[in-house]
């Protein structure tokens, strides 16, 4: 019966027999290391034939032998944590150093956590040679540590940079383990959060050519990947796209973002701006860097509103405070150039956007407020279907007296509903569609004498 490839934590006999593979090539690398034994490398073929989690894995990324060992001895701790351990003491029971085969203890991890020198050891064993292909094959070419699935810790100054710990990115060792992905949360290590919506096309009202060019980025996340590989124009065009979206707020830029997500099937992440800008030298820097490390190997989308504030105009050096401000622009301008990835930009207006930034976007989307036609579209589209206006209410006047955006309109809706409802009213009245039409134009410092 074949397995399901999300697997039960309690049923890992996939599992159990990949970390026995592991076993058998570390017991086959100690015996011809100290034993001289003439013994045969074990069989890999079987490893990646089932339909586990981990050997889908190891297909898609098309991974060869040694980087699925490499893999299996970094996601080996996380489940069994005596498994180094319990190997070296087996095959030295009197006991003593074995600096060879590296390795390190963690701060509450009581047994041994693999380094450089670890999978270096397992794979090479003491051949110089060997040891020298492996850390170019595996350590600056191998696709897993290019896509960020693992990372070499950084050493003290001085130290080997071997010695650092193997670390398997935590996101994925859920995903191998079970099939679920965790998503990153906001944190000061990651500032920004996952935006989704359950709105669809239909729900975003915008004129025919801001929409036909918010369609030019779906291209581009629909066939990048081909025209950069399978057309050969990687070394002729810069990595990823870059885009600003202007107009006042509530006229669809949020929305849009997290739709172009929903239906590439990419996760979009709105970077919390008040998280990234400091007041302290080299902060901003520091977690901008933080931000474009973790999603560099990402297939998301980087959603960065009211951009103003961070990628706004640079400003005459007059003390060391403008200096280095003027540096955080440089700085990002560097990493955004840089980054692979869908980077969006929101701004209220395009003339607040540093010009070094505008030169280098591959467009710009001006999101106008809806005309008369757009409002009409958004007020029959969210007004509910299952109850009517007061007669002396129609859409029509609705559209044509009030110059507001799409959220004013929901915002004056969601209103005039929930005081239907508490009135228990059997039409939406006008009076309270006119008392959230206020309210809407209050919240701006507006004022408006209604009178239709």
């Amino acid at each position: 019966m074949k397995e399901t490839t999300h697997i039960n934590l309690t049923n890992t006999s996939h599992y159990d027999q990949k970390f026995s593979y592991l076993r058998e090539v570390i017991h086959y690398r100690l015996k011809k290391e100290f034993a001289n034994d003439d013994v045969l490398f074990p069989v890999f073929d079987h490893v990646i034939s089932d339909e586990s989690e981990f050997s889908i894995f190891a297909k898609r990324y098309k991974l060869n032998y040694q980087e699925v060992l490499v893999l299996l001895i970094a996601l080996v701790p996380h489940i069994l944590p005596s498994f180094f351990t319990d190997i070296i003491a087996d095959f030295f029971p009197n006991g003593g150093e074995f600096p060879g085969f590296g390795g390190v203890k963690g701060k509450n991890h009581r047994g041994i956590l693999p380094t450089g020198e670890t999978l270096v050891y397992i794979l090479a064993g003491n051949n110089t040679a060997e040891r020298a292909k492996i850390l170019d094959r595996i350590i600056h070419n191998s696709v897993l540590f290019r896509d960020g699935v693992l990372e070499m810790e950084r050493v003290p100054y001085g130290e080997p940079f071997m010695s650092g710990k193997i670390i398997l990115n935590q996101e994925y060792v859920l995903k191998l383990l079970t099939g679920n992905e965790i998503k990153p949360e906001l944190s000061q290590e990651f500032p920004a959060s996952l935006i989704t919506t359950n709105l669809n096309w239909d729900d975003l009202v915008l004129s025919n050519k801001t929409l036909s060019e918010v369609r030019e980025i779906e291209n581009w996340l629909e066939y990048n990947d081909v025209l950069m590989n399978d057309w050969g124009m990687r070394s002729k065009i810069k990595p990823g796209y870059r885009v600003l979206f202007c107009g006042v707020p509530g006229t669809g830029k949020t929305l849009t973002a997290s739709l172009l997500g929903k239906y590439t099937g990419k996760d979009v992440y709105r970077v919390d701006l008040s998280m990234v800008v400091s007041k302290y030298i080299g902060e901003t820097e520091k977690n901008l860097s933080k931000l474009f490390d973790k999603s560099i190997h990402k297939n998301w989308i980087l959603f960065f509103d009211e951009a103003d504030s961070i990628f706004g105009k640079r400003t005459n050096v007059r003390d060391a405070h403008d200096k280095y401000a003027n540096q955080e622009v440089s700085y990002l301008l560097q990493r955004i150039e840089a980054h692979p990835g869908l980077i969006i930009l929101a701004s209220n207006f395009k003339n607040n956007i540093d010009a070094a930034f505008t030169r280098r976007f591959h467009n710009i989307i001006e999101f106008k407020p809806p005309g008369y036609e757009e409002r009409s579209i958004l007020w029959k589209n969210n007004l509910p279907k299952r109850i009517e206006l007061e007669d002396s209410l129609t859409i029509e006047d609705l559209a044509k007296k009030f110059n507001i955006t799409g959220s004013n309109i929901v915002n004056i809706i969601h209103y005039a509903c929930l005081k239907t409802l508490a009135n228990k009213k059997n039409k939406i009245q006008r009076q309270y569609i006119l008392e959230g039409v206020k309210r809407e134009y209050s919240k701006e410092g507006k004022t408006i004498n209604i009178s239709f």
